[in-house]
């Protein structure tokens, strides 16, 4: 999803010169996404800087770190650590008025810019369904590891308009669900 979360931002706002994408040092996933985000950030010119964060004053100062310097835009890693401190990263991004984008739908339904990644609503179907095949005899272990397969893209149109953004109509028109 990395590169998909830069190519977003840059196309909500072209006068992104720069991101930070703020993680859980913690997360084992992280050396990945950088990579992926990193690499993204160089086919568009949009420089990335990772902010590794524990907690709401480490978070608080990532994003005014971010601010600091005109063109800036977050993008925020999926992890619970994050989730749980998504209000404070939603009212901070627009408190220093950075566009940002999530991960999940939760963050532009609490004010966020955008999401774009798993509808969680077919992941836990989809765990329904194991643990239906498992109660009726499969072993877990014959089940396939599977990949979200749905996902989805959710603007937040109040948000844009309170950063000055315009989002473009191809967008809105391409997204799962636009808040406005």
């Amino acid at each position: 999803f990395g590169a998909k979360w830069v190519e977003l931002l840059a196309e909500c706002d072209p006068a992104i010169s720069h991101v930070t994408l703020i993680t859980n040092p913690a997360n084992e996933n992280t050396a990945q996404f950088v990579k992926v985000i990193t690499a993204a950030g160089d086919t568009k010119n949009i420089a990335v800087r990772v902010a590794s964060v524990r907690d709401s004053t480490d978070i608080q100062d990532a994003i005014e770190n971010c601010s600091k310097k005109t063109g800036g835009g977050l993008i925020i890693f999926p992890d619970g650590l994050l989730i749980n401190y998504r209000e404070l990263i939603v009212e901070t991004a627009a408190r220093y008025r950075l566009p940002a984008a999530y991960p999940f739908r939760i963050f532009p339904e609490a004010g966020g810019l955008l999401s774009y990644g798993p509808n969680f609503k077919s992941i836990f179907r989809k765990t329904a369904e194991y643990v239906d095949k498992i109660l009726k005899g499969t072993k877990p272990a014959d089940l396939p590891v599977e990949a979200p397969t749905k996902l989805e893209l959710v603007l937040n149109l109040k948000t844009a308009k309170a950063l000055g953004l315009t989002i473009p109509p191809s967008l809105q028109i391409a997204a799962d669900e636009v808040i406005e």
